[in-house]
């Protein structure tokens, strides 16, 4: 079982707007006969850790799957705990985007950057 978190992200008004309004997940399987479980955690950064996503994904050999999740606070964190016979192949990413639906750069996790070369 593998536990990885994004740390605490910071997402502060900036003109009235909130630079992320929506956390974009995608989750890949890649083993090609294995499946694998991931547990999402989301958590709001209010001076309270508070958990407002709880959702347990299923994934089967060879899949993706996109998860998207609000982003209405100033602060969140997400948390994901794989298992199963393929959770060393999972590979998580996590994108921010803007009220219309634009990457925003400094909120991203990407599986690539986080990989052991």
């Amino acid at each position: 079982m593998a536990i990885l978190s994004s740390g605490p992200i910071e997402n502060n008004l900036v003109a009235g707007t909130r630079p992320v309004q929506q956390i974009t997940i995608i989750l890949t399987n890649r083993d090609a006969a294995n499946s694998a479980t991931v547990l999402i955690q989301g958590y709001s950064l209010l001076g309270v850790r508070m958990l407002y996503v709880l959702e347990e994904i299923s994934l089967a050999p060879e899949v993706f799957i996109t998860k998207n999740y609000a982003a209405n606070t100033n602060e969140y964190e997400f948390v994901f705990t794989t298992s199963g016979p393929a959770e060393g192949l999972v590979e998580i990413s996590m994108w921010g985007q803007d009220g219309t639906g634009n990457l925003v750069n400094a909120q991203r996790i990407v599986a690539d950057e986080q990989l052991d070369n």
